[in-house]
């Protein structure tokens, strides 16, 4: 165990040497909603509408999935940290069959589920027929997208996030040319928004394959799956699925109330919880930092090193969540027309805009202290204490439903309700453990 204190700097580097390439990775996620946002955007409020209830139900079973790579960052890491670089490696390819099996699952069920899926939302039947359209094709990429999960994890714990961030980028870019092409010049709308999205997923994993197939002949691991890994990642993997879940369910609270509140009000939530998710992700980057470098620092047995980093990631969170937020504030008059043609639909979303700029700096301190105890391996504290925060949020958005407040107040205060209440909640639950020292657990995973 280490006894001396390592220099500010030399913690920053380590942190953006990881966070940096992160961030574009991060960012290039949500850019693929983004695109299908703008461009499904300017078919009007109707197919707008129906891609923010599709887009919430996908990127509830996706999200509920993410415990693919935030379970093998950390596993891999500590092996890593122990010198086992042959069981780090093995342990993220347990992963990947873990990922793709659990995704054919899932798509074959989504597939047939996903009219009955839509139809939970109560949306108009117009707004529907478009949501199962694009939801329906969407399942074929979920495989992907899971894959693509787990391949990330293993890479990030192996301390490489530049790779991520170039498999990324160039699955953004060629959605973009797909969407554009599919949506406008075959005039297919919001099937081909979808299918554009499908192929690009899967040119990713090709991408990532042959990466972790290097890593394997390097490391000489095996390219197929351990047994005992393989269970050992679903395991472990539990309680961050029922933290995810909870996450997922208060998402899914927050579109059922954005959608009490009229079809303008579901497409004007919509955008804004894009911005809400661009800009989490690009703050989750210190966080995806966060878990690699304590999954190592706790797998050496360094806790000093590791509580200089837990220090120093709040200090980049919070201060980054203040520089994106006072921009989006700034901006947020410009930007309803970079998404919408709808002038009823434009004109609701300033005010929400403004919400969730104020509240940047409290996601920056919830997503960082969220990745530093997941990659300490505390997953039974978040499944818990997930619930709870769950159970401040429902009364707020019940609340929100109730009153109706007209015009742009209702997505406004919608947001509030989410961006600062339920963050509020998350930020006093993770902030209370990471103050004590009962999650620095050293050595080897289990």
């Amino acid at each position: 165990m280490s006894t001396e204190t390592p220099s500010p700097r030399t913690v920053d580097r380590d942190i953006l040497r990881l966070a940096v390439p992160a961030l574009g990775a991060l960012i290039a996620e949500p850019l693929f909603l983004l695109a299908d946002t703008a461009m499904v955007g300017h078919l009007g409020a109707t197919p707008l509408a129906g891609l923010g209830l599709a887009s919430a139900v996908l990127q509830t079973i996706i999200g509920l999935m993410v415990f693919l790579a935030y379970a093998t960052t950390p596993a891999v890491a500590r092996r890593v940290g122990t010198g086992d670089l042959r069981g780090a490696v093995a342990a993220g390819i347990d992963g990947l069959w873990l990922a793709l099996g659990i995704g054919v699952v899932l798509a074959v069920a989504g597939w047939f589920a996903a009219p009955w899926l839509v139809s939970l939302f109560g949306a108009a039947n117009e707004v529907a027929a478009e949501a199962s359209v694009y939801l329906s094709i969407s399942m074929a990429g979920l495989p992907a997208m899971l894959v693509v999960f787990a391949a990330t994890g293993l890479l990030r714990g192996l301390q490489d996030t530049r790779t991520p961030l170039w498999v990324a980028s160039i699955g953004f870019a060629v959605n973009i040319v797909l969407n554009y092409v599919f949506i406008y010049v075959a005039g297919w709308g919001i099937a081909g928004s979808a299918v554009g999205t499908v192929v690009a997923q899967w040119g990713m994993v090709a991408v990532y394959l042959v990466v972790v197939a290097r890593h394997a002949a390097r490391a000489g691991a095996s390219p197929w799956p351990h047994h005992a890994g393989v269970l050992r990642g679903a395991a472990s993997g539990g309680w961050l699925l029922l933290r995810t879940a909870s996450l997922r369910v208060a998402l899914l609270l927050a579109t059922w109330a954005a959608t009490s509140l009229g079809s303008n009000e579901l497409a004007a939530f919509q955008v804004a919880m894009t911005i809400y998710f661009t800009l989490g992700f690009a703050l989750d980057a210190l966080a995806i930092a966060a878990q690699a470098l304590i999954g190592r620092g706790l797998g050496v047995g360094d806790v000093v090193v590791v509580r200089q980093i837990l220090r120093r990631c709040v200090e980049w969170g919070v201060g980054a969540g203040a520089v994106l937020g006072a921009i989006l504030i700034a901006t947020a008059w410009v930007l309803p027309g970079l998404f919408t043609s709808s002038a009823e639909v434009a004109a609701l979303l300033p005010p929400a805009f403004v919400v969730l700029g104020l509240s940047a700096p409290l996601g920056g301190l919830v997503f960082v202290l969220d990745g530093v105890l997941i990659g300490a391996g505390d997953a039974r504290y978040l499944a818990w204490t997930g619930l709870v925060n769950l159970a401040a949020f429902v009364p707020l958005a019940l609340g929100v439903v109730a009153i109706a407040p007209p015009g742009a107040a209702g997505p406004a205060w919608l947001m509030a309700a989410f961006a600062i209440g339920y963050l509020a909640a998350r930020a006093v639950t993770l902030g209370l453990r990471a103050r004590g020292d009962r999650w620095m657990v050293t050595g080897a995973p289990d």
